[in-house]
C-alpha cells in the first residue's frame, strides 16, 4: 500500500494540485491518503474574544467542510482516506504519521501567502523567507509595471 500525506489548508487549491496527480496514478496500488488540515490562523484581536471551546468548534467545522470536498476525490480509486487536524510542529506531525503509517510521499498542498511564510513540513524542507523583501519585490514590479504602461 502507498502512502501519501497531504498538508492543505484550502479545499480548492488543494483539489487543483490533486487532479494532475490522480490522472497519472494507475489503479493497481491502493493507496492510503494521509490528509492533515491546516486551518486559517485566526488573528490575536479575534482570539481574545472567543473562549477555547468556540475556536476548536470553529476550527473542527472548518475542516469538516474541507475534507468533505477533498474526500470524494481521493476515494474514487477505491483508495483509504484518513484525516487529521495540522498540530502546532508540522515536522513533529509528519515524523509520527510515518512512524503511525511506515514511509510515505508527502505533498505540500497549502496555499501560498502573500508576506506569510510556509512551516515546513519536513526536516529537510528548507524555510521559505520572503518577509520585506517579498513586499519590496512586489512594490518595485507593480512600479516597474506601471511605468512601462
Amino acid at each position: 500500500m502507498d502512502n501519501i500525506i497531504v498538508y492543505v489548508d484550502d479545499a480548492a487549491y488543494g483539489q487543483q494540485l490533486l487532479q494532475p496527480m490522480l490522472q497519472g496514478m494507475g489503479s493497481e496500488v491502493t493507496t492510503r491518503w494521509l490528509v492533515v488540515g491546516c486551518p486559517p490562523r485566526m488573528t490575536h484581536r479575534v482570539s481574545k474574544w472567543l473562549a477555547r471551546s468556540s475556536r476548536d468548534s470553529w476550527r473542527a467545522k472548518w475542516a469538516e467542510k474541507v475534507f468533505a470536498q477533498l474526500s470524494p476525490l481521493l476515494v474514487k480509486n477505491g483508495d483509504e482516506v484518513h484525516t487529521y487536524m495540522a498540530k502546532t510542529d508540522l515536522t513533529s506531525q509528519t515524523a509520527s504519521l510515518m512512524q503511525q503509517h511506515g514511509v510515505a510521499r508527502i505533498l505540500d498542498a497549502r496555499r501560498p501567502k502573500f508576506g506569510e511564510d510556509l512551516q515546513p513540513v519536513t526536516a529537510m524542507q528548507t524555510r521559505e523567507r520572503h518577509g520585506a523583501m517579498g513586499y519590496l519585490a512586489a512594490v518595485a514590479s507593480a512600479g516597474l509595471l506601471v511605468a512601462t504602461d
